[in-house]
This record gives C-alpha cells, sequence and structure tokens, in this order.
C-alpha cells in the first residue's frame, strides 16, 4: 500500500514543460522494472514512466529489459532446469504463476557482480517481477487519487523474435491498452520500438492512432535512420524518434531535421552515476540537451534531477 504522506508528490505540468522519462522507473534508485521503482519515479514528478514489454509462456506481458531474466532475477536458483542450451533464461519459457515466485534485483553481469555498484544493494528487499497490468492499474490509481495526467512509454522488446516463438505481440498490445482506455492519439501513451516493422504494422495494419515512437541505436544498420531520407521516411508511420544520444551528440542538426518533419526527439539514456568527460556535472549534460540541442524530453535513471532541472528553468 503506497503512503503518499511518505513521498512528497511533485506536481506534473505534462501539456507545457519538456517531458522526463523514467527509465525503467527511477532505477537509479530502487531495482528498475519493479512497481516500487516505478511508484518513486511517480513521486519525484516525472511526466512518463516508461516499462520495457516481454511475454511469459502464457503470453501475459511482464516488465523486463529483456527476454532472459537471469541478470535481474533469481531464476537460476528457483528454475535451474528451464535455462535453454546457450545459457539463457527465457521469460517465454516460464508462466506468469512461476515469473511470481522470482525475486528481482539490480541488474548484474555474468560474473554476479552489480553493473551498477553504487545503486541498491544486490542483497537487500525483496521485490517482484510486475506485469504491465499491475503498471497501469498503479499509475492510473495514482493519477486519480493525485489529480495528476503522468504517463506511459512502453517499449515493446524483441517482436519479431517473439513472433518466431509462437507468440506475436502487436494485437496483444492494443488489445490491453484499449481495454485500458488507450486508444488514440491524445492518450498519454507512446509505443516505442527499435524494429519499423513492427511500428508499420501497428500504424498501417493494426491502424492504430496511438503515438509511435523509432528507436535508433548505435549500431551501423540504424546508420540511414538519422539521414534526412531516414527521417523522412519514419515519418511517414512515427510520431518521433528516440535515438541514443551520442547521435545528437555527433550531429545536433539532428534535432532540427527531425522537428522539421513534425517528429518529437527523446533520446537515451541518461544516468547520473555514468557521466561523460564532455560535461562537468549531470546537470550541465541535462541542460545541453534540454536548452541548447532543444530536445522534447529524454529518458533518465534519475528522474528527480531532471525534474529539479525544469522546474528550476520553468520547463525551458
Amino acid at each position: 500500500m503506497l503512503a503518499t504522506n511518505m513521498i512528497s508528490l511533485k506536481p506534473n505540468n505534462h501539456v507545457k514543460r519538456k517531458k522526463v522519462i523514467s527509465h525503467r522507473g527511477a532505477c537509479g534508485y530502487l531495482p528498475e522494472h519493479t512497481l516500487e521503482a516505478y511508484a518513486m519515479a511517480y513521486g519525484m514528478g516525472t511526466d512518463f514512466v516508461e516499462p520495457d514489454l516481454v511475454l511469459s509462456k502464457d503470453a501475459v506481458f511482464i516488465c523486463s529489459h529483456n527476454i532472459y531474466l537471469e541478470l535481474t532475477t533469481n531464476v537460476s536458483d528457483i528454475f535451474p532446469d528451464k535455462c535453454r542450451e546457450d545459457g539463457h533464461w527465457y521469460a517465454i519459457d516460464l508462466k506468469l504463476s512461476e515469473i511470481k515466485e522470482l525475486h528481482v534485483h539490480e541488474r548484474i553481469n555474468k560474473n554476479g557482480t552489480a553493473v551498477f555498484p553504487g545503486r541498491f544493494p544486490l542483497d537487500k528487499a525483496l521485490f517482484k517481477v510486475p506485469t504491465f497490468n499491475e503498471l497501469i492499474e498503479l499509475i492510473q490509481g495514482l493519477n486519480k487519487a493525485s489529480k495528476q495526467d503522468v504517463g506511459l512509454f512502453p517499449e515493446i522488446k524483441n517482436p519479431s523474435w517473439h513472433t518466431a516463438e509462437g507468440l506475436p505481440m502487436e494485437n496483444l498490445l492494443i488489445s490491453t491498452l484499449t481495454q485500458y482506455g488507450y486508444t488514440d492519439e491524445n492518450a498519454l501513451l507512446y509505443i516505442q520500438c527499435f524494429e519499423p516493422k513492427t511500428l508499420k504494422n501497428l500504424r498501417f495494419n493494426m491502424k492504430t492512432k496511438l503515438p509511435l515512437i523509432q528507436i535508433i541505436g548505435l549500431d551501423e544498420c540504424f546508420n540511414e535512420m538519422i539521414s534526412e531520407n531516414g527521417l523522412r521516411n519514419i515519418a511517414t508511420y512515427a510520431n518521433g524518434i528516440a535515438p541514443h544520444k551520442q547521435h545528437i551528440e555527433d550531429n545536433p542538426v539532428l534535432v532540427k531535421r527531425a522537428h522539421e518533419m513534425g517528429l518529437k526527439v527523446y533520446p537515451w539514456v541518461f544516468r547520473a552515476d555514468q557521466l561523460s568527460v564532455r560535461y562537468k556535472s549531470f546537470k550541465d549534460e541535462l541542460n545541453q540537451f534540454y536548452s541548447s540541442f532543444d530536445i522534447d524530453g529524454l529518458f533518465t535513471d534519475f528522474p528527480d534531477q531532471a525534474v529539479e532541472l525544469i522546474e528550476s528553468t520553468k520547463g525551458y
């Protein structure tokens, strides 16, 4: 049960200000993709909460960054026999009831050490894997109780892989979103994906009116997307782009070009404990992107610091 008197809920001005998107929740402070991390992000005044979505064996969306579970849960201890020959424990091989037996911890490396050693201790507290439905109901419930308008920014992970495994994601996703009232361009929800084919299927075949975001990674296969022709193509099926922040640092005109084609720009990912040497401070990095590069919003593990900066500048 959320004790709102323990969290000072900050006002959210969704319409006017540049956006803060809580990357996997407030995962700079609590283990990623847990209801606790999402709730903390909400209390920090975020505009959107970002879950990554994969499917369980019984076709339920769970919030998890990867299609496999061993780096963020104790699945190897609970279900040692569920490991595939490639050494991974896949969410799609476990029913939801089995996934609910797992405990979530901070992301670890293959050798068992924490990816971010300064974050939440690996051996403290017990967290569970949430379903997408649970997250939606948490955010919608908090919106009602606190009279705010915080949205969702789900990323569907590896949809082509899921299709090959016999569980296409698109119909299930739209059905779930429709159930909770996310149906048109005015919904406080953006669907994002790395795979253009999936976004085009949602737009053209499934006729969704929901805002779509094309994620752009650093791999060579994404280079064409950041060209003028690539952006023009994206604008035919998506409402915005989510490029790795390095694309903008290397070529700031990318933001201007995207805006000229009607695309919003939401770069990723900004971490106070993983600061580039080119910035004096995390505040300096955030300000560079919000103000100098003129982005529309950004994904961060530390939403409180981004909210504080935006409030101090009156939303830019």
